[in-house]
């Protein structure tokens, strides 16, 4: 039987992906699209064939709507997440799960009450770089970690032919329903990624640039600091061009190295008949997508690699940094959920 999907809202600019992965899927049907523009909503009703229902409440009692996939705007996803939670459905959101740890606690107090099942889209964890430097770090061959550097950034807020003012939506910039800019969008991917390389770390200082004008960060430096000593950086933009993904991981023993090559270097490698950098002959497979991980959760029971502690983490983390701009200080992690 296939699992009946109804998209709740296309706020977010990978919700589009979403419906097409489900839709090519033989196992699944989006049966209903609610949005809270009525307008947008309508819109992507006609582009993919598929009914808008208005009323949330009228969807989320449908009892042929088995599960939801949850794009709405970060600052409504307690209200939406709940509410669907509350009905008995499945519910596969975008990150981040709230904009603070209050409101993250209670989504997953009903989910857990309730017995249904939420997955968060964190796909870094899963994805091939990560879990090969997961890999060296878990065989310890970099000695003790002290330093992790890693830069996530793209041109979304600079002009382009056909899009004068970039290419993300404009209501990216409403600070009111995203929370914030750069860091809580594209910050999220490293920063859940530090937590599963360090663990958490016991405080957070973060500083924001504005070099567009927007009323939220199009630029975003976090520190973190860590009981054993180490430190890591997160660098987040939407200003910048032809930028890869890097990540830099530096121990006593070793530093490895991940932007459009994996690069390692360590003395507890076997000097021969390599020695000094090298490049990796083959990656780990990426995992499944985080929405392919939910699907086989929800209809096979197959237990997810993203689990809900990490939604409740990257809540916290980014509620820490986004106090600490706003307050210029360092927050303390046990600090920033009180």
């Amino acid at each position: 039987m296939k699992l009946r999907i109804a998209i709740l809202s296309f706020w977010h600019v990978h919700a589009r992906g979403y419906a097409k992965q489900l839709a090519d899927r033989s196992d699944c049907t989006i049966v209903a699209i609610w949005d809270e523009s009525a307008e947008r909503g309508l819109r992507m009703s006609e582009q993919l064939n598929v009914p808008f229902v208005e009323d949330l409440q009228a969807v989320l009692a449908n009892p042929e709507v088995d599960a939801v996939v949850v794009n709405a705007p970060s600052s409504m996803h307690p209200e939406v997440i709940i509410a669907a939670a509350e009905a008995g459905k499945h519910i596969f959101t975008e990150k981040v799960l709230a904009l603070n740890s209050a409101d993250a606690n209670r989504i997953v107090a009903t989910v857990q009450r309730e017995g249904v099942k939420l997955l968060v889209s964190l796909p870094r964890l899963g994805d091939q770089r990560t879990l090969y430097a997961k890999s060296i770090l878990d065989q310890g061959l970099l000695g003790q970690v002290t330093f992790i550097r890693m830069r996530l950034a793209h041109d979304g807020a600079l002009p382009r032919e056909g899009a004068p003012d970039g290419w993300l939506p404009p209501h990216f910039w409403d600070q009111t329903e995203s929370g914030g800019g750069a860091l809580i969008d594209l910050g999220c991917h490293p920063m859940i990624m530090l937590h599963h390389f360090l663990g958490m770390p016991e405080s957070v200082t973060a500083r924001f640039g504005y070099v567009t004008g927007r009323k939220v960060e199009d630029n975003a430096v976090v520190t973190l600091q860590y009981p054993n000593g180490a430190m890591a950086v997160v660098e987040a933009g939407f200003a910048s061009r032809h930028c890869p993904a890097l990540v830099e991981i530096y121990g006593t023993e070793g530093c490895l190295l991940m932007g459009n090559q994996v690069e390692i270097r360590s003395s507890l490698l076997p000097t021969e008949p390599l020695s000094g950098w090298i490049r990796p002959d083959k990656l780990p497979p990426n995992m499944p997508t985080p929405i392919e991980q939910w699907v086989d959760y929800v209809r096979c029971d197959k237990t997810p690699a993203i689990t809900i502690e990490q939604g409740l983490v990257l809540t916290q983390l980014m509620e820490a940094a986004y106090i600490s701009a706003a307050e210029k200080r360092s927050v303390e992690i046990a600090s920033s959920a009180q």
